[in-house]
């Protein structure tokens, strides 16, 4: 039988995951949390990530080595003569070496930007300085983030309007799946569009959450005072469909006491819940009504999303690819609503895996979000990838505790290692454009990086084609594991 915390870490393990968390091949034969370090020179297969995972402190060695001339062959020195410094990961300073970036972005209107680990500092930060050139070069105004719709309430109201304190807030919403959210580096990000908001209280920065593994009581009170106000006929009905559902404890208790219901009774509220916008969209408003029906509707969507993400029986391994298909689905299908009814140009944040342009692993993950974005808003959506060479991350271990694990060198034939031997330490490149010699390297499968909220597991080093997966791509030589604050 799963459990309920194994259900709530496969909630951010990125596609590949199996919902059990069980020790594969890889698992079981990756060192104890207390072994030392393995020799970097000594990876040379596939599953290297995995086999040199080990509890330790981030990498501190020199800076990355000038490539010797024999390494310039294609299709590193096609990627070389394409390929775009960064001058740092860091987001202060200036930004002008991001033009370029701003070139290859274009028109787009939803810019998924991923990340090779879901809680390494220089993918936050690089995050949060393309946040800020696209807000104040290329007019984005929304930020979405891989949690949920109602922590986005909750976050938005404090970043336009001060609304609540900014560590309670974290506390509360960043816990159980999304706890490695809870960073000094989204501290900083979210305190960077709270001050541009103080200066342009008229044009401000939002933030959403497009996901549905929780939806907070702010989502019923929501639907309960738009009901009163318009549709005071509805009132009655909606409290009797809610009845025991909004949360009145931390989410994190709450989720693990609704997955302990019966899969009958999680069927029941998710028809409950679906009944209730049903009748939210009959009847639509006019003038500032419609409006306020609008977004009634949409908190109701969320409040359903996660009453059908657990109707899914999630001790069958047959249900649970359907069940990560509708996930991706529902973060696309939430991410475009906001595009549409805001018209913000949002730059949104997520797994590699799930801002990607084809699922990572078909056969238990049938769909990304980023091809649903495609799907929805054709070229307006843009997949951009985050990769790395080596360096620290944060995850679950398979004692469900937090560790501090690293990765040393990438292995020959993996993308990173190709990559890596780009003279540039960071760089940015447009695959979209690459040059005829490394066109055939581009379109071929090869081993990445795939590392999730749970480390080791089975999907570390997925297989993929870079130009059928991602617009663009951001290579990292380093990083280290990100601040968590719990």
């Amino acid at each position: 039988m799963r459990t309920h915390k194994a259900l709530l870490a496969a909630l951010l393990v990125p596609l590949g995951a199996t919902l059990a968390l069980a020790p594969t091949a890889s698992a079981a034969n990756a060192p104890a949390a207390n072994a030392p370090a393995p020799a970097a020179p000594s990876l040379s297969t596939a599953a290297a990530d995995a086999a040199a995972a080990t509890p330790i402190a981030p990498p501190t060695g020199p800076q990355k080595p000038q490539p010797t001339p024999a390494a310039f062959r294609s299709p590193e020195a096609a990627l070389d003569r394409v390929a775009h410094p960064l001058r740092t990961t860091e987001p202060g300073g200036s930004l002008t070496d991001l033009r370029p970036f701003g070139r290859m972005v274009g028109d787009a209107k939803v810019v998924g930007v991923g990340e090779a680990t879901h809680n390494s500092h220089e993918f936050f930060t690089v995050k949060h300085r393309v946040l800020r050139y696209l807000v104040e070069k290329k007019g984005f105004r929304a930020f979405a983030l891989e949690a949920s719709w109602s922590s986005g309430l909750r976050l938005d109201a404090y970043i336009t309007r001060g609304e609540g304190d900014l560590k309670q807030i974290m506390d509360d919403e960043f816990q159980g799946s999304y706890q490695f959210w809870n960073t000094a580096e989204y501290r900083d990000l979210l305190q960077w569009m709270r001050a541009y908001n103080i200066k342009h209280p008229k044009d401000p920065v939002r933030f959403v959450g497009d996901d549905n593994g929780f939806a907070g009581g702010e989502l019923y009170d929501k639907v309960s005072a738009y009901a009163a106000a318009a549709r005071p006929d509805l009132s009655a009905k909606l409290t009797e469909l809610y009845r025991g559902l909004r949360p009145t404890t931390d989410a994190n208790t709450y989720v693990e006491d609704y997955l302990s219901k019966p899969l009958a009774e999680r069927k029941e509220l998710a028809e409950r819940t679906g009944r209730a916008l049903a009748l939210l969209k009959q009847r639509p408003g006019n003038g500032t009504d419609a409006d306020a029906q609008t977004w009634a509707v949409q908190h109701a969507t969320a409040i359903h999303q996660m009453t059908t993400m657990y109707a899914f029986d999630w001790d069958d391994p047959q249900d649970v690819p359907a069940a990560m298909r509708y996930r991706d689905q529902v973060m696309a299908q939430n991410v475009a609503w906001w595009q549409r009814q805001t018209g913000d140009k949002i730059l949104l944040s997520a797994h590699n895996s799930h801002v990607a342009l084809k699922t990572y692993v078909p056969n238990t993950h049938p769909k990304a979000q980023g091809d649903f974005l495609r799907e929805q808003l054709g070229r307006d959506y843009l997949s951009v990838g985050l990769t790395f060479d080596q360096g620290s991350f944060n995850a679950l271990g398979q004692d469900g505790a937090v560790h501090r694990f690293a990765v040393g060198p990438s292995a020959p034939g993996t993308t990173e290692h190709t990559l890596d031997r780009v003279r540039h330490r960071d760089f940015m490149v447009d695959l979209r454009t690459a040059p005829a010699p490394a066109r055939a390297w581009l379109a071929a499968p090869r081993t990445v990086k795939n590392i999730g909220a749970t480390y080791p597991w089975n999907g570390n080093a997925a297989q993929i084609r870079l130009t059928r997966t991602h617009d663009l791509l951001i290579h990292l030589h380093q990083v280290e594991a990100a601040d968590m604050f719990k």
